[in-house]
C-alpha cells in the first residue's frame, strides 16, 4: 500500500509539473497599466453603467439601453448612428464611445456630451440636439453644470467664468474656481453649486507670496524655468477665502471670514433654501475645527455650529449632507470615537445622537432612500479589509447589509434610492455586478460574473494573513506571495513592497487580494514578495493611524521589521537575500529601511521618495509632523540626509525630473549628503515626469526595478 501512495504522489506531482508547464508565462506587457495586453487580462466589465431615475442605462458599442430592476429587460433607448446623424447635422463631431456620456436629468429624454463635443445636449425622443452660445473658443477647464438651473461655472488660466461672464479678474498667482489647499481635506474641486443652481460657492487662493519651486522643462531648445508654487512645512503658506456668485445679479460677494492667514477653509455645503453657506475652517496645527455658517446673500457669519479638537491633528474630509425629508436636520462625519462615523445635528447646531458606531468606519454617504428614511453607506463594518453597502436605519442605528457580504463593493444609488447597482470583487471574485433592491425584498438581478482571466497563465500562490505590530497587541494584514512553480527545499530571495503611509491601504479583499502586477511578475522570476500594512495606514481607525505623529517613520518600520521576522521563520526565504522597493512615502520607507537596518536589507529601490520632512509641503507634512519649528527632533530624527553614511547595501533611487509633489530637491539632498559621506546610491531620472510614471515610461520603470532586484539580490 505505502509503494502504491508513493507512486500516486509521483503521478500527482508529475501531472501538476506538466500541467504548470502548459500554462503561459506573464511579462510586464500583460500585468502593468500601460501594457499592451494590460486591458486583456482585466476581469470583464460593463463600462458606462449609470441610473436614469430607476431605470438602469447599459451603454454598448452600438446603442444605449434601459435594463429594468425587477426583470431585466431591455430596451433601446437610442442608437450610436442616430446620435452622430443628429450631430453631424448640426456641425459637431461624432461621438466614438457611448459609455462617456453623461445624464443628469432623470425627469427627460436628454443626455449631455463630452467636453470634446463642446458643450452639446441630444434628445433621443425627438433628435434634437441643443449647444450652448456662451462658451469660449480658448480651452477652458473645470466645468461644473448644475442641471436643474442649467448654470455653468468652468475656468479659464487662473479665473473663473459662469455662462461666458468672467467672473473673477485675477492676476498670476491667484487662482479663482479651482481645487486648494493642494488637494488635502477631500477637496477634489473649486466650484460648489447651491442646490437649485441659483447660486455659486467658489474657491479664491492667493499664492503669490508662497515660495516657487523651480521646477525646469527640459524639451526647450534652452532649458525653461516652470516653477510651481510650492509651501515647505514651517514656510509662508497661500491664503483661501470663499466668495458666493449670483448669474441673475452677476454679482460676488466673499463670505467675511477674518483673516485667512494660516487657516484651511475645508468641506463647502449649502443648506436646502440656499440661504446659507457651511465651511468647516481648520487652523494652521490642523488640530481645531469649527463648522461655520454664512449668510449666502451678505457673506455675514451668523453661527459657530459644531467644534472639534484634538491633541494630535483632526482631519475633516466631508462636508455636511442635510437629510432630503427634513431640512432642518444635518449629518456631520467625525472621527471623534476613534472611528469615522456619522452624527445627527439640528440647523441651530445641536447634537441629536450618534447615527452609527463601533469599532468600524464609515468609508462615504451614497445617498438615502427617502421612503424607508434611510442613509446609503459604505463602510468597513464586516472586516477593514472590505467595503460594503449598507442602509442606516435613522430611528434606530441599526445597519442592513445590501449586497454580498464578501469583498470590496461599488455601488451607485438610483434616483428614488429604491435600487443600487452594484459591482464587487473579492479575493476569488474576479467581478460580479448586480441590481439590488435597497429593501431587501425582491430578487437580486446578476448582470455579469467575470471569469479569471489569468487562467491560462501561470500564477503563485497568494495567501493573507496576520502579524501582531511592534506594539505586541494590534493585528497587522500581510499578503504574501509565493514564487511560481514553489519548491519548499529551495531558499528563494525575498522582497517587501511597502507604502506605509495615511491615506493607504496595500491589503484588501479585492481580487487576488489586491495584488500589484509587478509582485506576480516577481514571483514568476523567483522571488518571495511580502507586503504589509503597518500601523499607520488607513482604514483601521485614528489611533492606528496617528500612533505615528510626530515621529513618521519610526512605527512604521518596527512593524514592517514584524514582517521581516515572519519572513526569516519560512524556510524557504533566504535571510541573507532580502530587498526593499516603495514609492513616495514608500520611497521614504524603502530609503529609510536600508540605513536603519542596513545589515538587514541587502537591496533597496526608492520611488520619489521623501528625504527631509521639511521639504515637504505645509498640509500634509504639518498634518503629521507639525511644524520643524515646533518639532525640531522630530524633523531632525527623520532626515534621511544625516545618515547617509549608514548605507551599506545597493540602493537605486528613481524620480520624476518634475515631480510636483515630493520635488527633486529630496533626492538631490540625499545624493549630496552619500557623496559627503563616502556611500554610493544609484540614481535615475524620468525628465519631463512628475510623481509618477504612465503609459509605456510605467512599463520602463518596472523594468529598471526588476533589473536592480535580478543584478544584485538574485
Amino acid at each position: 500500500m505505502k509503494r502504491i501512495l508513493n507512486l500516486l504522489a509521483i503521478v500527482l506531482m508529475t501531472t501538476a509539473a506538466m500541467m504548470a508547464q502548459d500554462k503561459k508565462s506573464f511579462t510586464l506587457e500583460d500585468l502593468l497599466p500601460g501594457g499592451n495586453n494590460y486591458f486583456n487580462l482585466q476581469p470583464k466589465n460593463i463600462q458606462g453603467l449609470t441610473w436614469w431615475g430607476d431605470q438602469l442605462l447599459k451603454p454598448t458599442l452600438e446603442e444605449v439601453k434601459t435594463i429594468h430592476p425587477k426583470d431585466g429587460k431591455e430596451t433601446t433607448l437610442f442608437t450610436l448612428e442616430a446620435l452622430n446623424k443628429a450631430l453631424e447635422s448640426v456641425g459637431i463631431n461624432r461621438v466614438r464611445a457611448l459609455y462617456t456620456l453623461n445624464y443628469p436629468w432623470a425627469d427627460k429624454t436628454l443626455v449631455q456630451l463630452p467636453k470634446s463635443q463642446r458643450y452639446a445636449v441630444y434628445n433621443w425622443e425627438t433628435g434634437a440636439v441643443t449647444t450652448r452660445n456662451d462658451l469660449p473658443k480658448e480651452p477652458y477647464a473645470n466645468v461644473d453644470l448644475n442641471a436643474t438651473s442649467g448654470n455653468m461655472a468652468y475656468t479659464i488660466g487662473n479665473n473663473l467664468y459662469v455662462n461666458g461672464v468672467q467672473v473673477t479678474n485675477e492676476p498670476e498667482g491667484v487662482l479663482c474656481g479651482q481645487s486648494v489647499h493642494r488637494d488635502e481635506f477631500g477637496i477634489h474641486k473649486g466650484t460648489f453649486w447651491s442646490p437649485k443652481g441659483n447660486l455659486l460657492a467658489f474657491y479664491r487662493m492667493d499664492q503669490s507670496m508662497v515660495t516657487d519651486y523651480p521646477q525646469v522643462n527640459t524639451s526647450t531648445r534652452i532649458a525653461t524655468l516652470e516653477p510651481d508654487k510650492y509651501p515647505m512645512a514651517g514656510m509662508t503658506s497661500h491664503k483661501v477665502t470663499i466668495g458666493v456668485f449670483n448669474p441673475a445679479t452677476k454679482k460676488t460677494i466673499y463670505l467675511k471670514a477674518g483673516d485667512p492667514t494660516d487657516r484651511y477653509f475645508t468641506n463647502v455645503s449649502w443648506s436646502p433654501d440656499e440661504k446659507s453657506v457651511y465651511v468647516i475652517e481648520l487652523n494652521r496645527d490642523q488640530n481645531h475645527s469649527q463648522l461655520m455658517q454664512y449668510n449666502a446673500e451678505t457673506g455675514e457669519r451668523m453661527a459657530m455650529l459644531y467644534e472639534e479638537k484634538h491633541p494630535k491633528y483632526v482631519e475633516p474630509q466631508n462636508p455636511i449632507t442635510f437629510l432630503p425629508w427634513d431640512e432642518t436636520k444635518f449629518i456631520y462625519q467625525s472621527q471623534r470615537d476613534g472611528f469615522n462615523h456619522l452624527y445627527l445635528f439640528d440647523v441651530t447646531g445641536k447634537e441629536i445622537k450618534q447615527l452609527t458606531q463601533g469599532e468600524w468606519l464609515v468609508k462615504s454617504i451614497v445617498g438615502f432612500n427617502q421612503k424607508t428614511k434611510e442613509i446609503i453607506i459604505m463602510s468597513t463594518e464586516i472586516s477593514p479589509l472590505q467595503s460594503n453597502a449598507f442602509a442606516v436605519n435613522t430611528q434606530t442605528g441599526k445597519t442592513r447589509l445590501i449586497g454580498a457580504k464578501e469583498g470590496v463593493h461599488r455601488i451607485q444609488l438610483s434616483g428614488s434610492g429604491k435600487y443600487v447597482v452594484d459591482s464587487y470583487t473579492a479575493h476569488n471574485v474576479a467581478r460580479s455586478i448586480d441590481i439590488i433592491p435597497v429593501s431587501g425584498k425582491g430578487k437580486d438581478l446578476n448582470l455579469l460574473k467575470a471569469n479569471h482571466p489569468m487562467e491560462a497563465y501561470n500564477m503563485p500562490e497568494i495567501t493573507l494573513g496576520t502579524i501582531k505590530a511592534a506594539d505586541g497587541k494590534t493585528d497587522l494584514y500581510y499578503r504574501l506571495v509565493k514564487p511560481v512553480n514553489f519548491d519548499a527545499s529551495k531558499k528563494y530571495p525575498a522582497v517587501i513592497y511597502v507604502y506605509g503611509g495615511p491615506h493607504a491601504q496595500n491589503i484588501t479583499d479585492t481580487y487576488n487580494y489586491g495584488v500589484r502586477g509587478w509582485d506576480i511578475y516577481m514571483a514568476q522570476l523567483g522571488y518571495v514578495m511580502l507586503t504589509v500594512d503597518n500601523r499607520g495606514s488607513s482604514n483601521r481607525g485614528l489611533e492606528f493611524e496617528n500612533v505615528t505623529h510626530r515621529q513618521l517613520g519610526v512605527e512604521e518600520m518596527k512593524d514592517q521589521m514584524k514582517g521581516v521576522e515572519l519572513l526569516k521563520s519560512l524556510s524557504y526565504v533566504d535571510a541573507d537575500r532580502i530587498g526593499v522597493h516603495g514609492w513616495s512615502f514608500g520611497g521614504f520607507m524603502t530609503t529609510n529601511l536600508m540605513l536603519t537596518y542596513n545589515d538587514t536589507f541587502k537591496v533597496g529601490v526608492a520611488g520619489g521618495p521623501v528625504i527631509d520632512w521639511k521639504m515637504y509641503e505645509v498640509m500634509y507634512g504639518e498634518r503629521y509632523m507639525d511644524t520643524p519649528q515646533n518639532n525640531p527632533e522630530g524633523y531632525k530624527n527623520s532626515d534621511l540626509t544625516q545618515r547617509a553614511g549608514d548605507l551599506k547595501g545597493k540602493l537605486q533611487i528613481i524620480i520624476g525630473g518634475n515631480d510636483p509633489v515630493c520635488v527633486p530637491q529630496h533626492s538631490y539632498a540625499f545624493l549630496r549628503a552619500c557623496i559627503d559621506a563616502g556611500t554610493h546610491p544609484d540614481y535615475f531620472i524620468y525628465p519631463g515626469d512628475g510623481h509618477n510614471m504612465a503609459g509605456r515610461d510605467r512599463i520602463h520603470l518596472h523594468e529598471r526595478i526588476t533589473q536592480y532586484f535580478e543584478d544584485f539580490l538574485k
